[in-house]
């Protein structure tokens, strides 16, 4: 626990914009990377290279779901510095077996797309691994750390993929975009080894990385939730491909596109917002704390929509294209449904501070209610229709969550902070 006052202020301030500006850069590392890759190929080509790319995502996100995020739950310095330990060594070993397993299934196979993937296995522990140490800084509280790591791989990725000469193929592309991770890597391995070292007198605990496959593991839940999000954002594009016209899905997709910037700060909460909040003392702090960062975000998802609203048409089609006469008509029911992820964020944010068992009954039910409100949406009312029927979905998830964070307070006693087992250590039956 740091001392409260202006300096722990100051400290916690410092935190938050490094955690944001992390977020920022892993974002537009991610977009200015697909942007170079479809300047540099053919379309077919890139077509390769996205295929590619999003099974990464995919990746990506269950390694974030089932390691980083039980990661971020954990207390206690030493407790944390043997669990990124851990965390380390298990996404480099599973990271390495199921990427060069898949190289070594791939490698021989013809067509283009197949020999991307076998690169994609090949680079795997490199880009997951680089990853993977962010989260380790988040635990440690040393988020401008993973925004130091991050800046670099930026800095040498996207020269990397610039000098490439016009049609480079997609293979070549990724195989670039993979290697050009290891100085990321290496400069993150250098910072965190030295966080890592036992303190004085200290004896340092063995790595286990069996605790992530013992039945129980709160990496386990996690991925669950990320399946079933994702899963209903991908059902939601097919029940309008298969219902609705393409401009309606185009017009859809820019709308949400369009509000990019509130997906990093929710990122950052989500991410980096445990260990800050288990520096908060007592459930009724944690819960005004996270109180105050919902109204925080749902203001500036409101600020933001009133921004894109007052936008003129021609900076409009500028950012959007064609797309944007369309999309320009769902702002309200797009910023309305911001608005309320902002209040479900928070309130995710504390229950898996509080009670981490609890998030996920809430994400698949009312996750696959959204797909329903969606499809409902647009048969009263078409694509707009649809817009509102996302943001009815993600209302009555947050207010599913604040109504279980409004339990857990009041079962805890006299505001004590409820005690959030270990991710490692909670047993599978656990209470929900």
């Amino acid at each position: 626990m740091e001392p409260d006052g202006p300096d722990g202020k100051r400290r916690g301030v410092a935190a938050v914009a490094s955690s944001v500006a992390d977020q920022g850069v892993a974002a537009f590392t991610n977009i200015i990377v697909l942007v170079v890759a479809a300047r540099l190929s053919s379309a077919a080509g890139f077509s390769v290279f996205s295929m590619v790319y999003m099974i990464f995502t995919v990746l990506l996100g269950v390694n974030v779901s089932y390691v980083g995020q039980a990661l971020v739950l954990e207390r206690g310095s030493r407790r944390v510095r043997a669990a990124c330990r851990s965390a380390v060594a298990f996404t480099a070993t599973a990271s390495a077996v199921l990427g060069w397993g898949m190289a070594a299934a791939l490698l021989f196979v013809h067509g283009s797309t197949a020999r991307g993937l076998a690169v994609l296995g090949l680079v795997l522990p490199v880009v997951l691994t680089q990853d993977g140490m962010r989260y380790c800084f988040s635990a440690l509280r040393l988020p401008h750390l993973a925004l130091a790591a991050d800046t670099l791989r930026l800095l040498v990725a996207v020269p990397a993929l610039a000098v490439q000469p016009h049609g480079t193929g997609a293979v070549r592309l990724v195989a670039v975009w993979g290697v050009s991770g290891v100085p990321a890597l290496l400069v993150g391995a250098v910072l965190l080894r030295r966080r890592l070292r036992p303190a004085p007198g200290e004896v340092r605990p063995p790595v286990d990385i069996r605790s992530y496959v013992r039945r129980g593991h709160l990496g386990q839940r996690f991925v669950v939730e990320f399946g079933v999000g994702n899963a209903t954002s991908q059902l939601a594009v097919v029940g309008l491909g298969l219902f609705a016209a393409p401009l309606a899905v185009g017009a859809l997709r820019g709308a949400t596109t369009l509000f990019g910037p509130m997906n990093v700060l929710f990122n950052s909460a989500t991410a980096f917002g445990p260990p800050l909040l288990n520096r908060v003392r007592g459930t009724d702090r944690k819960v005004r704390a996270t109180a105050a960062l919902a109204v925080m975000l749902a203001g500036v998802a409101v600020a933001w929509t009133a921004v894109l609203m007052l936008l003129p048409p021609h900076a409009g089609r500028a950012l959007l294209g064609d797309t944007w006469a369309a999309s320009s008509a769902l702002l309200p029911a797009s910023g309305s449904q911001y608005a309320c992820i902002a209040l479900g964020t928070s309130a995710l944010l504390t229950l898996r501070v509080l009670r981490p068992r609890a998030t996920l009954p809430i994400q698949v039910v009312f996750s696959l209610a959204s797909v329903l409100f969606m499809l409902g949406g647009y048969r009263l009312d078409g694509v707009l229709g649809a817009a509102w029927g996302l943001a009815l979905g993600s209302a009555l998830k947050a207010v599913a969550l604040w109504l279980r964070i409004g339990a857990e307070r009041r079962a805890a006693p006299h505001g004590a902070a409820a005690p959030a087992p270990s991710p490692a250590e909670t047993p599978a039956a656990a209470p929900q």
